[in-house]
């Protein structure tokens, strides 16, 4: 397990002065991304989120700032994505941690050679953070599969396996982008209500799901499982996800093999990766309650029942087009936490490898939509409105039961608790928009 060490010290202070700022991105952080300067036609590199700056690793490794592990460690971040840094292991991902809370601090002796290698956040551009091999989402928090499960089946609204296994479909990795993703309103075979035959439309009931995403570091060979006290050294870091579902092609197409043309459209991701290491104060017990099974053997250990759970804050705002028009600011639709997970994350991969699969490093977990256990914590549209039947009236007069064409919808995650410094993961932000030909 990630421990507690000087970079995570609140008081440390950096050289750039916005990191000092109340905001996601303190010198406590570091989150890694892949990013170019806007509007340039040059490679995308590897660089690390310093207050309102992005760091350029291979700008700083060529300046010499690097020296050991940490300088192995930079010169894996000389490819365009993350997967080759990510392979190498929490050893790797440490070094390079640490010698970058070490240059950036204030007062740092290397802070000239430097100045050079910093791009501004609003003049950067972003791609993925890593080749993403393949990807897998789980539906990890129980109060939506209960939400959802009691509008499908109100006498029985959660299936008996979900309080067992970790539930979770393959997904499409080819659809995932970064931030300021805008996607078509996807047409699909939908079966109207009261029909006898389905017929092919767009979708009226896209959604949004408030997930997190888990990017694997080291991977494991075919025919190999990943034991729960090995699971977190398997861990890379976590970011935003928002795995939008088109849910009336959805409620069509998944019995029973489960979610495919209603998920494979669009998934998001924001462009930073919050490391497991900065994310070690904000660890906290986990457990499934007193009355429920407990977890198999092979899910259970004393890492997972003392620090298996995340405390992430994470909100969801709509930006229609006529308030976008209007200048005015987006509204928040809900807020929850992490750490209302069902399973946690090491739970999550572990059990994806129990058959003996294998996962690669840059590899992708979605969480499945995290809604909290009150109404106003819902993680989707789906939620919210009673399955479209109770619309959500919005400030400026308009409402929504699912999403219109020109909605952005904008997710944040943040952890702060006393005696550290507030981290954050940026922001995610997707635009619908109109269907083709529409």
């Amino acid at each position: 397990m990630f421990e507690l060490n000087e970079t995570h010290d609140p008081a440390l202070k950096s050289w750039i002065a916005s990191a000092n700022d109340p905001g996601d991105f303190p010198l406590q952080n570091l989150p890694f991304g892949v990013f170019r300067r806007k509007g340039q036609n040059e490679a995308f590199r590897v660089g690390v989120a310093i207050g309102d700056q992005v760091l350029d690793i291979s700008a700083a490794q060529t300046a010499g700032v690097f020296s050991g592990p940490a300088a192995r460690a930079a010169a894996a971040c000389s490819a365009p994505a993350l997967n080759a840094f990510m392979a190498m292991g929490p050893a790797a991902w440490s070094a390079l941690r640490f010698a970058l809370s070490q240059i950036l601090r204030q007062n740092s002796p290397l802070a000239d050679r430097l100045h050079g290698c910093l791009v501004a956040q609003n003049h950067a551009e972003h791609a993925l953070p890593a080749h993403i091999g393949d990807y897998s989402d789980f539906y990890a928090s129980i109060h939506h599969a209960t939400s959802v499960g009691r509008l499908m089946r109100p006498d029985n609204p959660l299936l008996p396996n979900y309080k067992w296994v970790p539930i979770a479909y393959h997904g499409r990795g080819s659809s995932i982008r970064v931030s300021g993703q805008e996607f078509r309103r996807p047409i699909g075979q939908i079966l109207p209500p009261g029909a006898q035959a389905p017929v092919v439309v767009p979708s009226k009931r896209i959604d949004y799901e408030l997930e997190l995403g888990v990017f694997i570091g080291a991977g494991n060979e075919l025919g190999d499982r990943i034991a729960i006290g090995d699971a977190e050294a398997h861990v890379f870091g976590l970011c935003l996800l928002n795995d939008w579902s088109a849910r009336d092609i959805q409620a069509w197409e998944y019995q029973p093999l489960g979610p495919f043309l209603a998920k494979s459209f669009a998934t998001t991701i924001s462009p930073w990766i919050v490391t497991l290491e900065a994310l070690a104060p904000y660890r906290l017990p986990w457990n499934h309650p007193s009355g429920d099974p407990q977890p198999l053997s092979y899910l259970d250990s004393p890492m997972v029942r003392s620090a298996g759970a995340i405390d992430i804050e994470l909100e969801v705002l709509i930006e229609t087009a006529r308030m976008r028009r209007a200048g005015e600011a987006p509204q928040t639709l809900s807020r929850s936490n992490f750490r209302h997970a069902y399973w946690s994350v090491f739970q999550m991969l572990t059990h994806h490898t129990l058959n003996g699969c294998n996962l690669a490093s840059g590899d992708l977990l979605g969480s499945g939509t995290q809604s909290g256990p009150t109404a106003a914590e819902a993680g989707s549209l789906l939620e919210l409105t009673v399955g479209g039947k109770q619309p959500l009236m919005l400030a400026n007069g308009e409402t929504r039961s699912f999403l219109d064409d020109g909605d952005a919808v904008i997710m944040r995650g943040w952890c702060e608790k006393a005696d550290y410094a507030r981290i954050g993961f940026g922001e995610l932000v997707g635009r619908v928009m109109p269907a083709d030909g529409a």
